[in-house]
């Protein structure tokens, strides 16, 4: 009897371990994001590459391992530009447990401000309109803010203006919340002491030909238009100065325009829309570009070479934009893995406020370090003026941090 007993054990035993030795192991963690962009629309220029930014940096993390086992899933929806279809992605990437948004538009990130409070939610932008870290506590800003990037150009032209006389300057802006994001910032400056003439706001439209505009401007003593736009405005803009020997060729070239912009206004992929009328822009932005070689042009082209991009799309600031700002959210989840802590909403929240002092995040595409805390949401503090010269973006001294805004 016991005998027969003890074969029982035994054969319960072999199904146990033929058991053991068939299930599955259970797969490793996927961490949900989520992605909803203008792919198409007014602003797919900028849209478009950043991206496929998100896109290669998200496969490179999975297939370099950055996260161990565990995967990074990050579908990537077109939103037109239009805030309704946002919501719309938005709501149903909640349905689907994201645990952190990387969004887009300021007029999108504005109405959806309270939902992510709701939701209680970290969302890392593509817009970097200052206000939106005073609507919701859980955005945080990838690099300066517009405000910061816009009185950074307008501090350069009070401080290497030629003559005497107070340069008369216009704002040429995209007919949106993106567009009108610094220019209460930019008026405070000038109300602080910042010794500059703002003569004229232009909201532009879908004009092909901005003649009429530049020779009002001209009749009006304007020798600076700063920009806040994306791309294609601007090139449509500085070709029809070039084409009616509007621009300046040196500085603040007296009787001429020296045309200046910020972050989405320029870039290598202005050069490619604008070819020589592009000559002479200054512009700021957070980010290094591939036209200047160092680590950083290694690191963004080997990413585009990876995964089969362009030439145009691996040498664009967009694309960079876009890897960086994946980048820093998976580092977060890497880090709360490495704190031993589960993965959510609110471990990364806390995850990515203590980014700062020496956990702050070193990533090559800028040129500073991503620092966020509790009271500073806004990534990389310091820009960096660039120039076009000979068909190539050069930096102008080293980045710095606007005085007029803190």
């Amino acid at each position: 009897m016991k005998r027969f007993h003890y074969r029982r054990w035994v054969v319960a035993v072999a199904v146990v371990l033929a058991l053991a030795f068939t299930v599955p192991v259970q797969a490793a963690d996927t961490y949900k994001l989520g992605l909803s962009l203008a792919i198409t629309g007014p602003t797919s220029d900028a849209g478009n590459p950043y991206s496929k930014g998100v896109e290669d940096y998200i496969r490179l993390a999975n297939d370099t391992k950055i996260l161990g086992d565990a995967k990074v899933e990050c579908p990537i929806r077109d939103d037109m530009y239009e805030t309704a279809v946002t919501k719309r992605n938005f709501e149903d990437f909640v349905d689907q447990e994201i645990v952190l948004f990387l969004s887009y538009a300021t007029g999108a990130n504005q109405a959806l401000a309270q939902d992510y409070n709701e939701v209680q939610i970290p969302v890392i932008p593509a817009s970097m309109d200052k206000s939106l870290m005073a609507a919701s506590k859980y955005i945080f800003l990838p690099i300066a803010s517009y405000s910061h990037q816009y009185v950074g150009v307008a501090e350069y032209v009070a401080a290497n203006h030629k003559g005497g006389d107070t340069p008369k300057v216009a704002a040429f802006i995209h007919p949106s919340a993106f567009g009108r994001a610094p220019l209460d910032d930019f008026k405070n400056a000038v109300a602080a002491g910042l010794k500059l003439d703002l003569v004229e706001v232009v909201e532009h439209g879908k004009d092909l030909d901005n003649s009429a505009l530049l020779q009002r401007l001209a009749s009006k003593g304007v020798q600076y238009v700063l920009c806040q736009t994306v791309q294609s405005p601007v090139a449509t803009l500085l070709n029809d100065a070039q084409r009616l020997g509007m621009t300046a060729k040196t500085f603040g070239e007296k009787g001429k325009i020296t045309f200046m912009g910020a972050h989405y206004t320029g870039g290598n992929d202005l050069i490619a829309l604008a070819g020589t009328a592009a000559e002479g822009f200054h512009w700021t932005t957070s980010y290094r570009l591939t036209s200047e070689k160092g680590p950083w042009t290694d690191w963004q082209l080997d990413l585009a070479k990876k995964y089969g991009r362009d030439e145009k799309t691996a040498n664009s600031h967009n694309y960079a934009n876009g890897a960086m700002a994946a980048q820093v959210a998976v580092e977060a989840i890497r880090r709360t893995l490495e704190a031993g802590q589960e993965v959510s909403r609110e471990s990364l929240y806390a995850t990515l406020n203590q980014m700062s002092g020496d956990k702050a995040f070193a990533s090559l595409a800028a040129v500073g370090p991503v620092s966020y805390s509790a009271t500073d949401r806004m990534g990389v503090d310091a820009v960096q003026l660039y120039v076009v010269k000979d068909g190539a973006f050069r930096s102008v001294g080293e980045p710095f941090k606007p005085k007029y805004l803190k």
